[in-house]
């Protein structure tokens, strides 16, 4: 019994590592690579999307069209949605095929290129 319970353990401690391990392979990107990265693309996102023109425009639509604005400023994005004239910027990594944002108040946004 004593043998399975260190079997257990070690499981759990394998799992734990798998689990630290994936939250490093996050990448963050520098200004240049997040106009790279998002120019021409779409992202899905768990109940929309999100296309970035290389004008600048972003087209955001969960069920209805709302366009924005969008642009690099130095290592961050930074996106504007009217009415509102106010600018708000996110760090962005990258791991995979996926693409994370996250903002002044650690809120989190995850995206996925489309293919």
């Amino acid at each position: 019994m004593r043998r399975f319970g260190l079997y257990i353990g070690f499981l759990w401690s394998l799992s734990s590592f798998a689990v630290a391990q994936g939250a490093d392979d996050w990448r963050t990107l520098s200004g240049p690579e997040i106009t790279d990265t998002l120019i021409g693309v779409t992202l899905d996102y768990e109940s929309a999307w999100q296309d970035f023109r290389e004008s600048g425009k972003t087209l955001y639509n969960a069920g209805g069209n709302s366009w924005g604005n969008w642009r690099v400023e130095g290592d961050q994005y930074c996106s504007q949605w009217p009415p509102r004239d106010l600018w708000d910027c996110y760090d962005v990594a990258i791991s995979g095929a996926k693409v994370r944002f996250t903002g002044a108040f650690e809120d989190v946004s995850i995206g996925t290129l489309r293919k």
